[in-house]
């Protein structure tokens, strides 16, 4: 079933075709805002917000722009309403999570040994607190173009701005976190 044919079952109230757009994109929703968030917890909390802010905002949804832009947009609208909320009192992002819960934490299916495992480890560890310590608007770049590998296009709708802004912030997002990890250089 396509997403327009969901989302009209949604409209005349059917639960069970909602359930199903949540299953389709939970994990791309999740994955958004665990990149933006560097927390687990904040991650699970952003996605059921946005869920919700999708459930109520569907009877008047134009179906003006594909509907995978409409959510990515609120899932960054309810990432940066909890950053900025984070701000103002002072959190801390939590980026040494590595609980079992932690998607980002699990091993493939072929286990490395233990050396192996624990610089691969440093190494996840290293490049979650660089992109965490960017600026907002460069971590949202970088989740967008490089981690969900969206075309600049996509991009560029989802957040409301030219594609030549998209290029040249993804560029400047890039050089940053580029120069954060050189400093980690005998990871790399």
């Amino acid at each position: 079933m396509t997403d327009r044919e969901i989302i009209a079952l949604c409209k005349k109230g059917d639960r069970s075709a909602f359930d199903e757009l949540i299953l389709k994109y939970q994990n791309h929703v999740f994955n958004i805002a665990y990149g933006m968030l560097s927390d687990y917890e904040d991650a699970s909390d952003a996605a059921q917000e946005v869920f919700i802010k999708i459930y109520r905002g569907l009877p008047s949804f134009r179906e003006q722009a594909s509907f995978t832009t409409w959510m990515y947009r609120i899932c960054s609208n309810v990432c940066s309403d909890m950053l900025r909320k984070r701000q103002r009192r002072g959190m801390q992002i939590s980026i040494d999570d590595d609980g079992p819960e932690n998607p980002a934490a699990e091993l493939p299916a072929s286990e490395p040994g233990p050396d192996e495992r624990l610089e691969q480890n440093e190494r996840q560890r290293a490049v979650r607190d660089a992109i965490a310590s960017l600026r907002s608007e460069y971590r949202e770049i970088i989740v967008y173009c490089d981690i969900e590998q969206m075309s600049y296009d996509e991009t560029a709708k989802i957040l409301r701005c030219p594609v030549g802004t998209v290029k040249s912030r993804l560029n400047r997002a890039r050089n940053a976190l580029r120069k954060k990890l050189s400093e980690k250089r005998e990871l790399f």
